[in-house]
């Protein structure tokens, strides 16, 4: 430096000493500069002041030298403490030079300058506010600062900056939040640290509203909650917590939307091998837990990706019991907040309320499109999901984004590596939907009727019987009622559906269900109950190992949700329509087992056991005609229903039929039926030997029709106990047969069941499976001579 430069009105002595190396020089140095700025004060001569900062600023700490730079360093803080209370009136140009050696390369001059910063805002205390992003920008970067002495130093002025902030109440919050922001996103452990500690003292201060600028920097803290230091963890919880504390102290001023995005982010953990990521994922969720509980239905229009968020969550182990139960708890919040209300909107804007245009969270109106039920849906990619479509500022009301939600259970449902925990979820939310807001979802339930059918196939029989609610529900629904021609034929007029009596099972009472009518022949499926039968019949005929396995399941189940008359009414009437013959005889034998064994069915075996009404003798003709498929079956039926002598008719034309090993196998089956309780009655029917005498004949035939098994010896001996005819008569006998045969003939005028007729329907379908058996043979047997060729 050129010391002979004119540098008044520092003397040259006080010159050469702040450029000499030695620490102790430059101190006296400063000492002069105090006393020389005291009497600039008391003189009241800011000129002067103002040159001998500039001098100093830009000859000294701005200098290419080293020494000069710290000499500039301690004259700048010796002039602040000989400007005392005038200081705040040169702060910028006491200030900048400092900040500026903060990047210095050198680390004692570093040091130099944040202890001269230190002197600078002592004495100017709350006047330096005014500058605090400058101070917290430069302080920022000395946190990360390699020079132990260095973040010493710095560590010293954070905390006197700290103590001003707090004791102020006039700091700049709006102009300090965007550089938080900022800094907040930093990877250096110090710079977190320095960031946390700052947020938490800020947090603390009742004039300071930092809750009102959460969202700005919310995903910076959830960062900082990752990272590797369990102190700075520690910190970042405990500030989150204070957070959540205070917004459940305040919850009508908090910005739920705002911080609802950044919520549903990190509830997704990125990588599961890091320990951390449960950590954020865990205290995400619980802030999400809270929002839904405290913001209420002010979360709706952001519903699909809250789900988005918490459904995978609901199949997590016990590894990550706590993150479960708080998504449980988020899911179960956030589906209590849909009502039938969200089922209104569209006859509201239909009734003349014109002041808000649709809004993006507004469903879309979508044709009925039947024609595309049996259509494959297409899995829904993640990028094609719209999260969050709030509604419209200018909306009164809250605005359910339906269309979103759909897509993500769509989704869910079509991703294999769903849980089972988020299937049943998905499933639960659906029939919920369908419940509150019928009418917007039947908009998709084209599209969504294809994966629900996929669905039985699951491994899971909770999730089934979930979703063959939700099939229920779709088939039963009013709202599902359409009128165009379905695309199935429903006009046989032999098809007629039944009311269930009373509510179905697990279903909730509430506004949005449908009023049933106890009527027995008032119709109450839709469109879809029919279309539902179809596709539940195409999948076992495509399927069979789910037929197999859970079939009986899957069929009894619908008998409990739906009417079991309906169920095997419309079964049967779509199985006389079958081209695949082997299949309809297993359906119907599948079918037949089900009814004369199972609980679910006391009622319907109960009304085809009389056939007193002419509701029952339709319903036993429209089994019948089904049952054909396969002769034991029938025969089962006319015992069910008491028709001995057609049972006997039915097994006298058994000789003409191709008797094979299943076949005998079924008689077997039959045989261990009848010595079942369903059967009682008919075993106590043989006592009346004289008015049941094609019961008897019908057993024998049985009897004949078995090889010497064990199924035979069973009979036999059941048969060898039917007793004598003679025997059993009595003197009161008279009374008792002229009383039968009154009972009889009412009977026979009341069932207007035409034998004949059904007895050459049964001739004409076993024509058919004999036709198409020596079909099968036929190209068989070539097909083996071609091999042998």
């Amino acid at each position: 430096m050129n010391t002979e430069k004119d540098f008044s009105p520092l003397t040259p002595n006080v010159v050469r000493a702040l450029n000499d190396k030695l620490y102790e020089k430059r101190k006296v140095a400063a000492l002069e500069i105090e006393k020389l700025v005291r009497e600039f004060v008391a003189q009241n001569n800011s000129t002067q002041i103002r040159h001998v900062i500039q001098i100093l600023a830009s000859e000294f700490a701005l200098s290419q030298h080293p020494h000069s730079r710290k000499g500039g360093l301690i004259g700048l803080a010796a002039c602040s403490i000989a400007l005392g209370k005038d200081s705040g009136l040169y702060l910028k140009e006491l200030i900048e030079p400092v900040l500026t050696c903060f990047n210095d390369s050198d680390s004692r001059l570093r040091y130099y300058a944040c202890e001269a910063l230190y002197n600078i805002v002592k004495v100017a205390r709350g006047a330096v506010l005014p500058h605090f992003n400058l101070l917290f920008d430069g302080l920022s970067k000395l946190a990360a600062d390699p020079d132990p002495n260095v973040k010493s130093g710095s560590e010293l002025l954070d905390r006197l900056l700290k103590d001003i902030v707090t004791e102020s109440n006039t700091f700049d919050l709006v102009a300090f939040v965007p550089l938080l922001r900022e800094r907040i996103y930093s990877n250096n452990q110090y710079a977190r640290q320095f960031i946390i500690s700052w947020i938490h003292v800020l947090e603390s201060v009742p004039d300071i509203h930092l809750l009102d600028y959460l969202p700005e920097i919310l995903d910076g803290l959830f960062q900082i909650l990752g990272d590797n230091s369990k102190e700075i963890r520690r910190t970042c919880e405990v500030v989150l917590g204070e957070f959540l504390k205070e917004i459940k102290k305040t919850p009508s001023s908090v910005k739920f939307a705002e911080m609802a995005n950044i919520l549903v982010i990190h509830c997704q953990a990125a990588d599961e091998t890091k320990l951390t990521n449960d950590l954020i994922q865990l205290t995400a969720m619980t802030w999400m837990r809270e929002f839904i509980q405290l913001a209420g239905r002010v979360v709706l229009p952001y519903s699909s990706g809250i789900l988005t968020a918490v459904l995978p969550c609901l199949s997590y182990d016990d590894r990550k019991k706590n993150t479960k139960e708080a998504a449980s708890a988020c899911n179960n919040s956030l589906m209590k907040l849909v009502t039938p209300e969200d089922d209104k909107d569209i006859e509201e804007e239909r009734s003349g309320s014109t002041e808000s245009p649709a809004g993006e969270g507004q469903p879309k109106m979508e044709g009925d499109g039947n024609d595309m039920l049996n259509a494959s849906q297409e899995s829904v990619g993640l990028s094609n999901i719209s999260f969050f479509t709030p509604a419209s500022s200018d909306r009164p009301q809250v605005t359910l984004d339906l269309d979103g939600i759909v897509q993500v259970l769509d989704r869910h449902l079509h991703d294999s590596s769903t849980g089972m925990m988020t299937r049943i979820a998905v499933l639960k939310w659906l029939y919920h939907l369908y419940i509150k807001t019928p009418r917007k979802m039947f908009r998709h339930t084209d599209s969504l009727f294809p994966i629900l059918l996929k669905t039985l196939s699951d491994d899971s029989d909770e999730v089934i019987l979930k979703d063959l609610e939700v099939l229920a529900e779709i088939a039963s629904s009013p709202a599902g009622q359409t009128d165009q021609a379905s695309s199935c034929d429903i006009t046989d007029n032999k098809l007629v559906l039944n009311v269930p009596e009373g509510p179905k099972p697990g279903q909730q009472p509430s506004t949005g269900s449908k009023a049933v009518d106890s009527s027995p022949s008032t119709p109450s499926m839709n469109s879809y109950f029919y279309k539902f039968m179809i596709n539940l019949l195409k999948r076992f005929s495509l399927e069979k190992k789910l037929l197999e396995n859970r079939g009986a399941f899957i069929i009894r189940q619908l008998c409990l949700l739906l009417h079991a008359e309906n169920i095997f009414h419309s079964m049967a009437d779509i199985l006389l329509k079958e081209e695949d013959l082997k299949f309809a005889s297993t359906m119907v034998q599948t079918l037949n087992t089900i009814l004369l064994t199972s609980a679910e069915l006391f009622q319907l075996r109960s009304q085809l056991k009389d056939l007193h009404t002419q509701e029952s003798c339709a319903l036993f003709c429209c089994l019948y005609r089904s049952w054909c498929h396969n002769p034991v079956a029938t025969v089962s039926l006319c015992f069910l229903t008491q028709n001995y002598k057609h049972a006997y008719d039915l097994i006298q034309k058994f000789g003409n039929l191709e008797v094979t090993v299943d076949f005998l196998m079924e008689v077997d089956k039959l045989v261990q039926l009848i010595e079942s309780p369903i059967f009682t009655y008919l075993r106590l029917q043989l006592l009346d030997v004289e008015n049941n005498p094609y019961l008897i004949k019908a057993l024998y035939g049985l009897l004949m029709l078995l090889p010497q098994s064990q199924a035979f010896q069973l009979l036999s001996h059941r048969l060898k106990c039917v007793p004598n005819p003679e025997l059993m008569r009595t003197v009161e006998e008279s009374k008792y047969m002229d009383t039968k045969k009154q009972a009889a003939c009412k009977h026979s005028s009341h069932t207007q069941v035409d034998s004949n007729e059904l007895l050459q329907h049964f001739d004409r379908v076993q024509s058919k499976h004999l036709q198409v058996r020596h079909q099968h043979s036929a190209c068989a047997s070539d097909h083996h001579d071609r091999k042998l060729m």
